[in-house]
C-alpha cells in the first residue's frame, strides 16, 4: 500500500470516528456543595491543578469535541468525578479525599499526558507542597498499610 492510500484511509477513518456521539456531551452538572477548603490558597491551587477531572466545573478545550481526543478527555473526566468530585461533596459513596494529597505528593496527580496541553496545572515545588498540606487539612490522609499496594 502506498503513502497516499494509507493516508487517504486515515482521514476516512478519522472522519468516520467522528460520527460516534461518546465524549462530546460537554454540560457539566451542578455544583451541589464543596468542601470547607482549609483557605482559599487550597481551593486556588486545586483548582488551577485539579478542577477538570475533579469538580463539575470542567473547561473542556476544543479538542474535546475531536474523537478520539474526545473519548480520552470523557473518560478521563468521568473517572476523576466518581473517585473524588469536590462539586458533590457529602454525597453519598465514597469521596476519595483523603487519597489526595499522596496522589499529588507521588506526583501522580496531575496525570503527566494532561500537563502538556494544560501548562497551567504544573505546580512549582512549593506550590505542591502547599496544595499537600491543604488537601491534608481539608480532606486528612489516607495511609497505607504495611504492604498495601496502590
Amino acid at each position: 500500500m502506498n503513502i497516499g492510500k494509507l493516508a487517504g484511509t486515515a482521514l476516512i477513518v478519522l472522519a468516520a470516528i467522528q460520527l460516534v456521539p461518546y465524549g462530546r456531551d460537554h454540560q457539566n452538572p451542578p455544583v451541589a456543595n464543596e468542601p470547607a477548603w482549609d483557605s482559599p490558597r487550597t481551593r486556588e491551587l486545586f483548582f488551577r491543578a485539579c478542577k477538570d477531572c475533579h469538580s463539575n466545573e470542567t473547561t473542556w478545550p476544543w479538542y474535546s469535541s475531536i474523537a478520539p481526543a474526545s473519548w480520552l478527555a470523557q473518560i478521563d473526566v468521568s473517572i476523576g468525578r466518581k473517585k473524588f468530585n469536590v462539586s458533590e461533596w457529602g454525597r453519598e459513596g465514597k469521596n476519595e479525599g483523603d487519597e489526595a494529597a499522596g496522589e499529588v505528593r507521588e506526583g501522580k496527580m496531575p496525570p503527566f499526558f494532561y500537563l502538556p496541553a494544560h501548562p497551567e496545572a504544573k505546580l512549582d515545588a512549593t506550590e505542591k507542597e502547599e496544595l499537600v498540606r491543604g488537601l491534608v487539612a481539608t480532606f486528612g490522609e489516607k495511609k497505607k498499610e504495611k504492604g498495601e499496594k496502590d
